[in-house]
Protein backbone atom coordinates (compact mmCIF):
# COMPACT_ATOMS: atom_id res chain seq x y z
CA UNK A 1 0.00 0.00 0.00
CA UNK A 2 1.46 2.99 -1.19
CA UNK A 3 1.57 6.18 1.77
CA UNK A 4 1.55 9.40 1.25
CA UNK A 5 1.16 10.80 4.63
CA UNK A 6 -0.67 10.17 7.99
CA UNK A 7 -1.50 12.69 10.67
CA UNK A 8 -3.52 12.62 13.04
CA UNK A 9 -4.92 16.21 14.61
CA UNK A 10 -3.41 15.14 18.11
CA UNK A 11 -4.78 14.98 22.35
CA UNK A 12 -8.25 17.12 22.05
CA UNK A 13 -9.27 17.08 25.86
CA UNK A 14 -11.53 14.35 26.24
CA UNK A 15 -13.51 15.12 29.97
CA UNK A 16 -12.99 11.79 32.30
CA UNK A 17 -16.20 10.09 33.40
CA UNK A 18 -17.98 7.19 34.00
CA UNK A 19 -19.79 4.96 31.22
CA UNK A 20 -23.31 3.48 32.45
CA UNK A 21 -22.31 -0.13 30.65
CA UNK A 22 -19.16 -1.75 33.00
CA UNK A 23 -16.96 -3.33 29.60
CA UNK A 24 -16.25 0.00 28.62
CA UNK A 25 -12.76 1.34 29.62
CA UNK A 26 -11.86 5.10 29.12
CA UNK A 27 -9.54 4.96 26.35
CA UNK A 28 -7.54 7.95 27.38
CA UNK A 29 -7.00 6.81 31.15
CA UNK A 30 -6.26 3.67 29.81
CA UNK A 31 -3.39 4.79 27.62
CA UNK A 32 -2.37 7.08 30.29
CA UNK A 33 -1.71 3.87 32.20
CA UNK A 34 0.19 2.00 30.03
CA UNK A 35 2.10 4.91 28.63
CA UNK A 36 0.46 4.81 25.25
CA UNK A 37 0.26 8.63 23.01
CA UNK A 38 -3.21 9.04 21.84
CA UNK A 39 -4.26 10.91 19.01
CA UNK A 40 -8.29 11.78 18.66
CA UNK A 41 -10.31 13.69 15.93
CA UNK A 42 -13.39 14.46 17.35
CA UNK A 43 -14.75 15.45 14.14
CA UNK A 44 -14.13 13.05 11.65
CA UNK A 45 -14.00 9.98 14.67
CA UNK A 46 -10.98 9.00 14.00
CA UNK A 47 -7.76 8.79 16.38
CA UNK A 48 -4.42 6.79 16.80
CA UNK A 49 -2.30 4.91 19.52
CA UNK A 50 1.36 4.80 19.29
CA UNK A 51 3.93 3.08 21.28
CA UNK A 52 7.02 1.69 20.67
CA UNK A 53 7.27 2.56 17.20
CA UNK A 54 4.10 0.80 16.51
CA UNK A 55 0.53 2.38 15.36
CA UNK A 56 -2.98 1.51 15.50
CA UNK A 57 -5.50 3.35 13.70
CA UNK A 58 -9.13 3.57 14.71
CA UNK A 59 -12.25 4.60 14.11
CA UNK A 60 -15.54 5.28 16.49
CA UNK A 61 -17.95 2.79 15.65
CA UNK A 62 -15.89 0.18 13.59
CA UNK A 63 -14.90 -3.35 14.37
CA UNK A 64 -11.74 -2.84 11.99
CA UNK A 65 -8.38 -1.16 13.57
CA UNK A 66 -5.33 -0.68 11.06
CA UNK A 67 -2.15 -1.82 12.42
CA UNK A 68 0.97 -0.16 11.35
CA UNK A 69 -0.31 1.12 8.34
CA UNK A 70 -0.62 -2.17 6.31
CA UNK A 71 -2.58 -5.00 8.57
CA UNK A 72 -6.20 -4.85 9.34
CA UNK A 73 -6.97 -6.24 12.64
CA UNK A 74 -11.12 -7.19 13.80
CA UNK A 75 -11.93 -6.12 17.42
CA UNK A 76 -14.80 -4.53 19.27
CA UNK A 77 -15.54 -1.14 17.71
CA UNK A 78 -14.87 2.04 19.82
CA UNK A 79 -18.06 4.20 21.08
CA UNK A 80 -17.89 7.82 22.20
CA UNK A 81 -20.22 8.62 24.59
CA UNK A 82 -20.50 12.52 26.25
CA UNK A 83 -17.18 13.66 24.16
CA UNK A 84 -15.44 10.30 25.68
CA UNK A 85 -13.79 7.55 24.05
CA UNK A 86 -14.33 4.09 25.22
CA UNK A 87 -13.32 1.06 24.14
CA UNK A 88 -13.46 -2.94 25.41
CA UNK A 89 -11.25 -4.97 27.50
CA UNK A 90 -10.48 -6.98 24.11
CA UNK A 91 -9.53 -3.56 22.51
CA UNK A 92 -6.76 -2.78 24.64
CA UNK A 93 -5.38 -6.34 24.43
CA UNK A 94 -5.49 -6.41 21.01
CA UNK A 95 -3.06 -3.06 21.32
CA UNK A 96 -1.23 -4.24 23.69
CA UNK A 97 -0.01 -7.41 21.96
CA UNK A 98 1.04 -5.18 18.95
CA UNK A 99 3.07 -2.54 21.11
CA UNK A 100 5.27 -5.60 22.86
CA UNK A 101 5.93 -7.17 19.72
CA UNK A 102 9.74 -6.61 17.75
CA UNK A 103 9.44 -3.79 15.83
CA UNK A 104 12.75 -3.64 12.94
CA UNK A 105 11.16 -0.48 11.68
CA UNK A 106 12.16 2.45 13.74
CA UNK A 107 12.11 5.10 11.35
CA UNK A 108 9.33 7.60 11.08
CA UNK A 109 7.94 9.16 7.88
CA UNK A 110 9.06 11.94 6.24
CA UNK A 111 8.07 14.17 3.63
CA UNK A 112 9.27 13.22 0.21
CA UNK A 113 8.41 15.46 -1.88
CA UNK A 114 6.81 18.95 -2.37
CA UNK A 115 4.89 19.61 -5.65
CA UNK A 116 4.16 23.23 -6.23
CA UNK A 117 1.35 23.66 -8.67
CA UNK A 118 1.05 27.48 -10.24
CA UNK A 119 -2.36 27.15 -11.31
CA UNK A 120 -3.43 28.22 -14.81
CA UNK A 121 -1.07 29.49 -18.13
CA UNK A 122 -0.02 29.62 -21.58
CA UNK A 123 -3.58 30.12 -22.95
CA UNK A 124 -5.69 30.04 -20.01
CA UNK A 125 -4.45 33.52 -18.26
CA UNK A 126 -7.15 32.76 -15.18
CA UNK A 127 -8.40 36.09 -13.42
CA UNK A 128 -7.01 39.13 -15.31
CA UNK A 129 -8.06 42.80 -14.38
CA UNK A 130 -6.66 46.32 -15.59
CA UNK A 131 -5.96 48.99 -12.90
CA UNK A 132 -4.51 52.42 -12.46
CA UNK A 133 -0.96 51.48 -10.67
CA UNK A 134 0.80 54.37 -9.80
CA UNK A 135 -0.74 56.36 -12.46
CA UNK A 136 0.03 53.48 -15.18
CA UNK A 137 -2.62 51.41 -16.78
CA UNK A 138 -1.55 47.74 -15.59
CA UNK A 139 -3.14 44.41 -16.78
CA UNK A 140 -2.40 41.99 -14.52
CA UNK A 141 -2.91 38.50 -15.08
CA UNK A 142 -3.61 35.67 -12.40
CA UNK A 143 -1.38 33.00 -14.16
CA UNK A 144 1.58 35.31 -13.92
CA UNK A 145 1.15 35.73 -10.21
CA UNK A 146 0.76 32.49 -9.73
CA UNK A 147 3.51 31.63 -11.18
CA UNK A 148 5.68 34.16 -9.84
CA UNK A 149 4.67 33.03 -6.20
CA UNK A 150 5.68 29.21 -7.03
CA UNK A 151 8.82 29.83 -8.58
CA UNK A 152 9.63 32.01 -5.19
CA UNK A 153 8.53 28.94 -3.31
CA UNK A 154 10.13 26.82 -5.37
CA UNK A 155 14.20 28.27 -4.75
CA UNK A 156 13.39 28.75 -0.76
CA UNK A 157 12.19 25.24 -0.89
CA UNK A 158 15.00 23.81 -2.82
CA UNK A 159 17.62 25.72 -0.91
CA UNK A 160 16.32 24.25 2.67
CA UNK A 161 15.39 20.72 1.84
CA UNK A 162 18.03 19.73 -0.68
CA UNK A 163 17.31 15.83 0.46
CA UNK A 164 13.39 16.42 -0.69
CA UNK A 165 12.34 16.37 -4.31
CA UNK A 166 10.51 19.97 -4.83
CA UNK A 167 9.05 19.69 -7.92
CA UNK A 168 6.58 22.07 -9.84
CA UNK A 169 4.06 21.13 -12.51
CA UNK A 170 5.05 24.20 -14.54
CA UNK A 171 7.94 26.73 -14.12
CA UNK A 172 7.64 28.41 -17.55
CA UNK A 173 4.00 30.31 -19.09
CA UNK A 174 2.61 26.79 -20.45
CA UNK A 175 -0.71 25.34 -20.39
CA UNK A 176 -1.54 22.53 -18.30
CA UNK A 177 -5.06 20.96 -18.59
CA UNK A 178 -6.64 20.56 -14.57
CA UNK A 179 -5.64 16.10 -15.33
CA UNK A 180 -2.48 16.59 -16.28
CA UNK A 181 -1.79 18.19 -12.90
CA UNK A 182 -2.85 15.71 -11.50
CA UNK A 183 -1.68 13.10 -13.01
CA UNK A 184 1.54 14.64 -12.12
CA UNK A 185 1.52 14.80 -8.60
CA UNK A 186 0.00 11.32 -8.47
CA UNK A 187 3.17 10.03 -10.55
CA UNK A 188 5.56 11.27 -8.34
CA UNK A 189 8.22 7.97 -6.68
CA UNK A 190 8.19 7.98 -3.41
CA UNK A 191 10.03 5.11 -0.98
CA UNK A 192 7.61 3.32 1.42
CA UNK A 193 7.87 5.90 4.54
CA UNK A 194 7.67 9.12 2.53
CA UNK A 195 5.06 11.34 2.28
CA UNK A 196 4.10 13.85 -0.73
CA UNK A 197 2.27 17.67 -0.33
CA UNK A 198 0.31 19.31 -3.05
CA UNK A 199 -0.16 22.38 -2.76
CA UNK A 200 -1.54 24.59 -5.66
CA UNK A 201 -1.48 28.49 -5.85
CA UNK A 202 -4.06 30.37 -7.32
CA UNK A 203 -5.44 34.33 -7.37
CA UNK A 204 -9.24 35.43 -6.65
CA UNK A 205 -11.53 37.68 -8.89
CA UNK A 206 -15.08 38.95 -7.39
CA UNK A 207 -17.55 40.58 -8.42
CA UNK A 208 -17.34 42.58 -5.38
CA UNK A 209 -14.66 45.01 -5.96
CA UNK A 210 -14.48 45.05 -2.24
CA UNK A 211 -13.89 41.66 -1.54
CA UNK A 212 -10.14 40.88 -0.42
CA UNK A 213 -7.41 38.83 1.69
CA UNK A 214 -5.59 35.36 1.04
CA UNK A 215 -7.11 32.53 1.87
CA UNK A 216 -6.51 28.40 1.55
CA UNK A 217 -8.65 25.49 0.40
CA UNK A 218 -8.97 21.74 0.58
CA UNK A 219 -11.14 19.00 0.03
CA UNK A 220 -14.44 18.76 1.51
CA UNK A 221 -14.98 16.13 3.38
CA UNK A 222 -18.40 15.11 2.01
CA UNK A 223 -16.60 14.04 -0.99
CA UNK A 224 -15.37 10.90 -1.56
CA UNK A 225 -12.94 9.29 -3.74
CA UNK A 226 -10.44 6.51 -3.73
CA UNK A 227 -7.03 7.10 -2.62
CA UNK A 228 -5.53 3.65 -2.26
CA UNK A 229 -4.45 1.47 -5.18
CA UNK A 230 -6.19 -1.74 -5.49
CA UNK A 231 -4.06 -4.59 -5.88
CA UNK A 232 -4.27 -8.63 -6.04
CA UNK A 233 -7.36 -9.96 -4.36
CA UNK A 234 -8.35 -7.78 -1.89
CA UNK A 235 -11.98 -8.00 -0.66
CA UNK A 236 -14.06 -5.20 -1.57
CA UNK A 237 -15.50 -4.26 2.03
CA UNK A 238 -12.01 -4.17 4.03
CA UNK A 239 -10.84 -2.56 0.85
CA UNK A 240 -13.43 0.42 1.49
CA UNK A 241 -12.72 0.43 4.68
CA UNK A 242 -9.33 0.55 4.90
CA UNK A 243 -9.69 3.29 1.57
CA UNK A 244 -12.07 5.75 4.05
CA UNK A 245 -9.93 5.83 7.01
CA UNK A 246 -7.13 7.35 4.55
CA UNK A 247 -8.96 9.24 3.09
CA UNK A 248 -10.22 10.73 6.43
CA UNK A 249 -6.89 11.07 7.55
CA UNK A 250 -5.99 13.23 4.37
CA UNK A 251 -9.11 15.57 4.93
CA UNK A 252 -7.48 16.00 8.83
CA UNK A 253 -3.69 16.45 7.02
CA UNK A 254 -4.80 18.94 4.70
CA UNK A 255 -6.63 21.02 7.45
CA UNK A 256 -3.57 21.22 9.62
CA UNK A 257 -1.31 22.45 6.68
CA UNK A 258 -3.64 24.54 5.80
CA UNK A 259 -3.76 26.22 8.84
CA UNK A 260 0.37 26.43 8.91
CA UNK A 261 0.30 28.08 6.00
CA UNK A 262 -2.81 30.57 7.20
CA UNK A 263 -0.07 31.72 9.76
CA UNK A 264 2.87 32.10 7.68
CA UNK A 265 0.98 34.17 5.43
CA UNK A 266 -0.31 36.56 8.40
CA UNK A 267 3.24 36.89 10.13
CA UNK A 268 4.72 37.74 6.61
CA UNK A 269 2.12 40.22 5.43
CA UNK A 270 0.59 41.30 8.44
CA UNK A 271 -1.81 44.22 8.24
CA UNK A 272 -1.23 44.80 4.05
CA UNK A 273 -4.06 41.76 3.03
CA UNK A 274 -6.73 40.17 5.43
CA UNK A 275 -7.00 36.51 6.37
CA UNK A 276 -10.62 34.76 5.14
CA UNK A 277 -9.89 31.45 6.69
CA UNK A 278 -9.27 27.91 5.93
CA UNK A 279 -12.62 26.74 3.65
CA UNK A 280 -13.77 23.48 2.00
CA UNK A 281 -14.54 23.14 -1.41
CA UNK A 282 -14.24 20.04 -4.03
CA UNK A 283 -11.54 21.72 -6.26
CA UNK A 284 -11.03 19.62 -9.25
CA UNK A 285 -6.79 19.43 -8.63
CA UNK A 286 -7.39 18.85 -4.84
CA UNK A 287 -10.01 16.07 -5.20
CA UNK A 288 -8.28 14.16 -7.55
CA UNK A 289 -5.07 14.29 -6.02
CA UNK A 290 -4.37 11.05 -3.56
CA UNK A 291 -2.83 13.01 -1.05
CA UNK A 292 -2.85 15.69 1.66
CA UNK A 293 -3.49 18.66 -0.84
CA UNK A 294 -4.19 22.55 -0.17
CA UNK A 295 -5.39 25.46 -2.87
CA UNK A 296 -4.11 28.81 -1.98
CA UNK A 297 -6.03 31.92 -3.05
CA UNK A 298 -3.54 34.89 -2.63
CA UNK A 299 -5.70 37.88 -2.98
CA UNK A 300 -8.45 39.56 -5.39
CA UNK A 301 -7.43 40.54 -8.41
CA UNK A 302 -10.79 42.55 -8.39
CA UNK A 303 -9.59 44.46 -5.79
CA UNK A 304 -7.82 47.50 -7.09
CA UNK A 305 -5.86 47.85 -3.82
CA UNK A 306 -5.29 44.22 -3.75
CA UNK A 307 -3.93 44.06 -7.29
CA UNK A 308 -1.47 47.19 -7.16
CA UNK A 309 0.05 44.81 -4.47
CA UNK A 310 -0.16 41.45 -6.63
CA UNK A 311 1.85 43.18 -9.26
CA UNK A 312 4.60 44.53 -6.79
CA UNK A 313 7.44 41.85 -6.54
CA UNK A 314 8.35 42.83 -2.89
CA UNK A 315 4.78 41.77 -1.72
CA UNK A 316 4.83 38.82 -3.73
CA UNK A 317 8.17 37.75 -1.87
CA UNK A 318 6.19 38.01 1.36
CA UNK A 319 3.48 35.81 0.29
CA UNK A 320 5.98 33.41 -0.78
CA UNK A 321 7.89 34.02 2.19
CA UNK A 322 4.71 33.31 4.33
CA UNK A 323 3.71 29.77 2.41
CA UNK A 324 7.41 28.31 2.95
CA UNK A 325 7.25 29.39 6.41
CA UNK A 326 4.10 27.89 6.67
CA UNK A 327 5.56 24.48 4.40
CA UNK A 328 8.45 24.50 6.58
CA UNK A 329 6.64 24.45 10.09
CA UNK A 330 4.94 21.74 9.52
CA UNK A 331 7.74 19.36 7.69
CA UNK A 332 9.49 19.93 11.20
CA UNK A 333 6.58 19.49 13.41
CA UNK A 334 5.80 16.45 11.18
CA UNK A 335 9.57 14.86 11.09
CA UNK A 336 10.18 15.58 14.51
CA UNK A 337 7.25 13.48 15.72
CA UNK A 338 8.09 10.60 13.61
CA UNK A 339 4.79 11.68 11.43
CA UNK A 340 2.32 12.27 14.03
CA UNK A 341 1.64 15.98 14.31
CA UNK A 342 -0.77 17.71 16.64
CA UNK A 343 -2.41 20.58 17.73
CA UNK A 344 -3.81 21.83 20.87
Amino acid sequence: MKRYLFLCIAMISLASGVFAQTSGFNLISEAEKAGVLVYWDSLSGTGLLEKNGHQVSFRAGDSFVLQDYKKLALTDAPVVKDGVVYVSKAFLESADKLFKTENSDSGGFKIGAILIDPGHGGKDPGAMMTHKIKGKSVTVKEKDVNLSVGKMLYSRLKSAYPDKKILMTRDTDKFLSLAERTEIANSVKLSEKEAILYVSVHVNSSLDKKASGYEVWYLSPGYRRTVLEKTGDVDKNLFNVMNSMMEEEYTTESILIAKFIMDGIAAQVGNLSSPRGIKAEEWFVVKNSNMPAVLIEVGFLSNEKEAALLADNSYLQKMGLGIYNGLSAFVTHFERSRGFTGTK
